[in-house]
Formats: C-alpha cells, structure tokens, sequence
C-alpha cells in the first residue's frame, strides 16, 4: 500500500508530495514480477539482519523532483528493506535540507552547495555527509546563441550573462571566467531560472547562460551552441546526508547503510539496464525515451555511477565550492568542509554492502 499526502515542514518549506511505503515482506517481493525488474542486481531476501532492524525501524528519506531512489530500487529489485521507508518529494536540496534540520526527514541528497549553506544554520544543519553518489556531470554548460558571434569564454567581458545563484551554475561559471582570466565583475551577471533563462537567451536579453539539465537541451532546440562544457570542473559528487539524531540510533544508522548498500547495488544494474531506466526516468524528468537513453550512454561512457565513501579528494572539492561562495559573497564566513561530513560512517556501509552478493 502506498499513501499519498500533502504537507509542509516548517515555514520555509514548500508544500510536498509524501509518499509513505508501509508493505509487508511478501508484497515487497511480489515486485520482482513487475517487467522492470527482471534483471536483478542482486538478492537481498537471503541477507540476515538483526531482529531490532524491522518494519518498526522507519527511515526517512527525501528526493529532489521525483522518487528516483524508490524507482530505482524497485527497478533493481531491491526495494524488500526489512524496515520501514517513508520517502518525501522536495523541489530542491535545500528544502530537503531543512526538512532535515527540522526532524522530519533522516535521509537526503543534494549538490554540494545545499549542505555548505545548511551547515550555517542553528546546531550545523543537524546532519553530516556520509557518502556521495558519483556521476558525470552531463548537460552542465555555458551556451550562447549560434549566432552571437562569442566564440570564447574570454569574449564574456562586458557581457551580460545569466546564471541560477547558488547552485552548480553559479559555480562552474565562476571557475570557467577564473580560467580565462576574467573576474566576477567582468561580466554582467543575471540571476535567472533554468526557463526564463532560455527565453532571455533567445530573446537576446542576456547573451549567455551557465545551466544544466533539460534547460540545455531547451536552449540548444532554438540554435544555442556550448561555449564550454562543464564536465571537467564538476568533481560530479552529489552528497549524501543523514540526520544527527538518525546517526545516532543505531537501529536508524544500520537502515541508512543499508539502503545506501541498496542504491550501490542499484547503481550496478542501472549500468546493465540504461534501456529499462530511460522507461522509467524520462517521464518524471521531462525528457523524451530517446534523449534519456543519450543522456544515460554519455553518463556511462564517461564513468558509471557509483556511491563512493567520504575521503580527502571529496571533502577537497567540497572545499573549492564553499572557498569559491564565500569569495563571490554568498557566505559571510568560511566554512569547513571537513566538518561537515563523518568519516566513520564507511565502516558502517561497507560492513552493510558486503552482504549484497
């Protein structure tokens, strides 16, 4: 049985879609019959857990934008967790984020950007990054019109160029004018979303745009061309974040290294199945079979996607974004990136995906 219902978390939190799973054993395993899990990643139904981890143990866990997690996992056929997940939909790591410092969710993901601005809040944000998931960071790119005659990053000076504050954008763009040896202040910056960007680039109202997603492909649709890639300048990391408290009970930290062992699993038969996943994710991301299944082959051709645990070259390009913020003025004061993740949290994951056969 899967319930639906609205709510809010707090004041700065938009209203959510809240989709809580409470199914039994049998109905869970009952998923593999479904036709997109016919290639398994692998079976957790012979995994011992301890009797204190069962369906009164209850996880839960927020999304951005749509229940990748929970399709996923379904998809994979391993969504039969011993314990109880309530999954929750924000439209951004940073509600997820609050909803967290509020006690109301005990798992996340986001950029890396959310946790840096969390982390200034009452009590550090109440949570640590334990792991991140690994990816290509496709479709991250600065683009002008075909015919604007900007052949150059350097070509920006005196530009005006819009970009979404606070997110991958506001970040990568900075690094590509530092590269062509242009300051913040060369250009004419506009704060824009991902739509009216498009609109404005195609209007001529701003004469570039640092976007990512679907947004590309919609600028690109009415004759915008890549003036440089991201991909070289995204570390690709997408944090990972649990609750203090969840952290702190062991029955709550065993269900998040589990299921974060699911999503590895997950992860592997995504690699095998990018044919199924494009079924599956193209709907709920906007995007046509055909261009999710593109998007899918280029993520994997440049490397597969993977949960990777918190070491030094993570918390470094943690650090960049947050010395690269606090310059641009977003921050009033440095933050320490180290601080905001807990290192022990890999024996517990490794432990939890060495039972994954």
């Amino acid at each position: 049985m899967k319930k639906i219902r609205r709510g809010q978390f707090g004041k700065k939190v938009s209203t959510i879609l809240l989709v809580i799973s409470v199914l039994s054993t049998f109905v869970l395993a009952g998923c593999g019959a479904d036709k997109t899990t016919t290639s398994t990643a692998t079976s957790s139904s012979t995994i011992e857990y301890p009797s204190s981890l069962n369906k009164t143990v209850v996880l839960r866990v927020a999304e951005t934008g749509w229940d990748s997690y929970n399709q996923l996992l379904i998809a994979a056929g391993l969504d039969d967790t011993p314990y109880t997940v309530e999954y929750a939909i924000f439209q951004g790591g940073n509600l997820c984020l609050e909803a967290v410092a509020a006690d109301k969710i005990d798992f996340t993901g986001s950029s890396e950007i959310p946790p840096i601005s969390a982390s200034l809040a009452t009590n550090g944000g109440n949570f640590k990054i334990v792991a991140v998931s690994n990816s290509s960071p496709q479709n991250q790119e600065l683009v002008t019109m075909g015919t604007s005659g900007i052949k150059t990053v350097a070509d920006l000076k005196g530009k005006k160029v819009g970009y979404i504050k606070n997110t991958t954008a506001h970040y990568f763009l900075s690094q590509m004018l530092t590269a062509a040896g242009l300051k913040w202040s060369d250009i004419t910056p506009v704060e824009i979303t991902t739509a009216d960007g498009v609109t404005a680039l195609k209007a001529g109202s701003i004469d570039a745009f640092a976007s990512y997603g679907n947004s590309i492909n919609a600028a690109k649709n009415i004759g915008a061309v890549t003036l440089k890639s991201a991909l070289k300048i995204l570390s690709g990391n997408f944090p990972y974040e649990v609750s203090d408290k969840a952290l702190a009970d062991t029955n709550k930290r065993a269900a998040a290294a589990d299921y974060l062992a699911r999503l590895q699993k997950a992860n592997e038969w995504q690699k095998n199945n990018l044919d199924k996943w494009a079924e599956i994710s193209a709907d709920p991301t906007g995007q046509t079979y055909d261009d999710a299944l593109t998007l899918l082959k280029a993520t994997y051709a440049d490397f597969a996607t993977s949960v990777k645990i918190a070491d030094d070259a993570i918390i470094k390009s943690e650090q960049s974004v947050a010395d690269t913020f606090y310059e641009l003025g977003l921050y009033a004061t440095k933050v320490d990136a180290s601080k905001l993740y807990d290192k022990s949290f890999s024996s517990d994951y490794t432990a939890a995906l060495s039972k994954f056969k």
